[in-house]
């Protein structure tokens, strides 16, 4: 999917544990390494999602994402 038409069309908040397999609406940017891991367009995948909870627990940011904490992602609706 174009991400602008992934940014910018219908798009609905899931639970991160439901993540897997939509397409993301947002740019996911952890910090550090501070380098785009999911871009408007993507699919999300398991290993995606492992990464940034695990990362997150570790105390990495990921300050551009809608929920910061990463409970939930934008997705594009369904």
């Amino acid at each position: 999917m174009l991400p602008r038409d992934a940014f910018l069309g219908r798009v609905e908040q899931v639970p991160v544990g439901d993540a897997a397999g939509r397409v993301v609406a947002e740019m996911i940017t952890p910090y550090p390494p501070g380098v785009p891991v999911l871009a408007p367009g993507e699919r999300i995948n398991a290993e995606i999602l492992e990464y940034l909870t695990t990362g997150l627990a570790a105390g990495m940011l990921i300050p551009d994402a809608a929920d910061p904490e990463l409970r939930s992602l934008r997705v594009v609706a369904e």
